[in-house]
Order: structure tokens, then C-alpha cells, then sequence
């Protein structure tokens, strides 16, 4: 079965969607991106109020133009305390798309079609993609072994294959791209269309220091590695000399607080707000604590370089 085109889903002029990205990701970036024409995506969380979130969308609505789309990601787990709230305001403002990760998201989708809202799910496998069949998503965005943060654990042909074979849901591919060839590449497994984020990391617009952006440039695909020590599940960061010093394990402490049922939930709670805020920091200031997010698709990131040109890059 032909499945509908991300071109189309999203009346955008390149099957690109600009992924949301922590601390990363901002308006600047989508209103480029969207010239570009192409789609962008912004976690809700990077708005610390439900006014600055409010703001953001309609600043994106009065600077849409023909050929691009916006949307926003919700986390969509207990952790969020945000998140009814900010569902509520994404579909008040009726943003083009909405993409969910970490729970379930049928409360997101029965609410978001009310507002004529499409959405698109975050899976790392077969299972939870029939699941969210079954709420009534419109896209699966398949997060794969590639992909930068926390990312999924089967290769991009293998995992896209699956899911076209065994549900009847568009397939965007979300990890390992960086580069035209690698966006033919990932349509011609039988993606629709792909979600990219690290190459936009190192762009003119992002939200982040000049450390880290210079660091995409200078290092690549084999200096990604996986860490423990964020948000205590596996996250993708680049090898600095800070993360080789700490190590990329839990402590024997993490990991025996992580075997008892009762604390395990409080333990995660608190080891990911306190990696998100180390992150923060790593981010955004200039600090010798450098916890720099990111995927092996920095390897074709040569240069700080303007969102327009970056979509150029992966489309012509």
C-alpha cells in the first residue's frame, strides 16, 4: 500500500522535518527552517511557562509561509507535569502537527483531532507502533539506532521495513542522516520522509553556545558515545575530555538504588533533573562540565552555518 507522503501530510516542499532537540531547538531556527521549506519541531518543554509557549506558536503562525510547518513535542509521561496544560494550548493555538515520546499518547491524539491537529508518534519498535495504530496516530516517526539523545535499538532499514510490512501508518525515519545521500537512502527503505536534528545543532539560529556548536564541527560519528549518567537511561553524547573523566556508567550507588522497586522511581526522577540541569549548563554556558548531546549524523557537519543552508545540504 502507497503510503501518503510527508510533503503531503505537512504541505511542506522537502520531506524534512528539523526534529525537536532540548534546549536546542527555537523559533528562530523553525521560522528558517520553514523559508527553507521544510518543518519544524520544538520540545513544549523548552518554554519554562505555558505564556512563553503561547508566545512561540503564534510568533511561528505569523511568520508561516507556503511550503512550511510547525509543531511541537510533548512528553507525554507522568514526568511532564506540564503536559495537559501544554496540550491544551498547543490545540487552542492549532499548531500543524504534534509529536509525542516517552508514554501513551491516546489522550494527545483523541484532543488534538478535535483541533484538526495531526500526530505523530515517537517508536523504537513493532510493538509500540501497532499500539499507537491503534489510538488512531497518523505517523510513526521510527527512532532508530542512529538517532542523537535518547535513540532507538535497531538499524534504520531493518526498523522502517518493519513497520511499513506491519502497519498501515506513514514511516518517517528519525537518526542518521546528515547528508542527501543519507535521505535517499532512508527513502528508499520506504520512508516517507525524515526527522533530523544534530546537523542543526551547529547552525547560526540554535539556542546554544559557540562551544558546542564548534564541538559538531570538530568532532564526528566516532566520537559519539552512550552515557548513563544524564537521565539514567542511554543517551548519545559527544566523548569529551569531561565525559571520558566521569565515565559513561552508572556508579555501583545509581545502579543499587535502580534495583530497589520502591526508590527506583524516585532515583530516575532525581538523577534526570539533575542531568537535564547539567546539561543546561553545558549548553548554554561556557563551563568545563561538557555534556554535549548529540548523534553520529555530526560526521557531515564541516561548518556553523545557517539553517537554510544546512536544509540546502540535505535536499539538493
Amino acid at each position: 500500500m502507497k503510503k501518503q507522503a510527508l510533503t503531503s501530510l505537512l504541505q511542506i516542499t522537502h520531506p524534512v522535518i528539523m526534529a525537536p532537540m532540548f534546549l536546542v531547538s527555537n523559533t528562530r531556527m523553525v521560522i528558517e527552517g520553514m523559508k527553507s521549506g521544510v518543518a519544524g519541531c520544538i520540545p513544549a518543554l523548552n518554554y519554562r511557562t505555558l505564556e512563553e509557549l503561547k508566545t512561540a506558536i503564534q510568533e511561528l503562525k505569523a511568520a508561516k509561509v507556503s511550503g512550511g510547518s510547525f509543531g511541537f513535542n510533548l512528553i507525554v509521561n507522568k514526568s511532564n507535569v506540564k503536559y495537559k496544560e501544554q496540550l491544551r494550548i498547543l490545540c487552542e493555538e492549532k499548531v500543524d502537527f504534534i509529536l509525542t515520546s516517552l508514554g501513551s499518547p491516546e489522550e494527545t491524539i483523541i484532543e488534538a483531532h478535535k483541533a484538526g491537529i495531526k500526530v505523530f508518534c515517537d517508536v523504537t519498535d513493532l510493538a509500540f507502533a501497532k499500539k499507537v495504530e491503534s489510538l488512531g496516530a497518523d505517523a510513526l516517526v521510527a527512532v532508530n539506532n542512529q538517532a542523537g539523545g535518547h535513540r532507538g535499538n535497531i538499524d534504520p532499514e531493518t526498523l522502517i521495513k518493519q513497520l511499513n510490512e506491519n502497519t498501515s501508518l506513514p514511516v518517517i525515519s528519525a537518526g542518521g542522516v546528515g547528508s542527501k545521500t543519507d535521505l535517499d537512502k532512508m527513502l528508499s527503505f520506504g520512508a516517507v520522509g525524515v526527522s533530523v536534528g544534530s546537523p542543526f545543532i551547529a547552525s547560526i539560529e540554535s539556542g546554544v553556545s559557540q562551544d558546542y556548536k564548534q564541538a559538531c564541527v570538530d568532532y564526528g560519528a566516532k566520537d559519539i558515545v552512550m552515557t548513563e549518567r544524564i537521565s539514567g537511561t542511554p543517551c548519545t553524547v559527544i566523548n569529551t575530555p569531561y565525559v571520558q573523566k566521569v565515565g559513561t556508567k552508572q556508579t555501583w550507588l545509581e545502579t543499587l538504588l535502580n534495583k530497589n522497586k520502591s526508590l527506583k522511581k524516585w532515583v530516575k526522577m532525581i538523577r534526570f533533573y539533575i542531568g537535564m540541569k547539567a546539561t543546561e549548563k553545558a549548553a548554554t554556558q561556557v563551563t568545563y562540565k561538557t555534556v554535549w548531546v548529540a548523534g553520529p549524523s555530526i560526521e557531515d557537519t564541516k561548518a556553523i552555518l545557517p539553517v537554510s543552508e544546512i536544509v540546502s545540504k540535505l535536499v539538493k
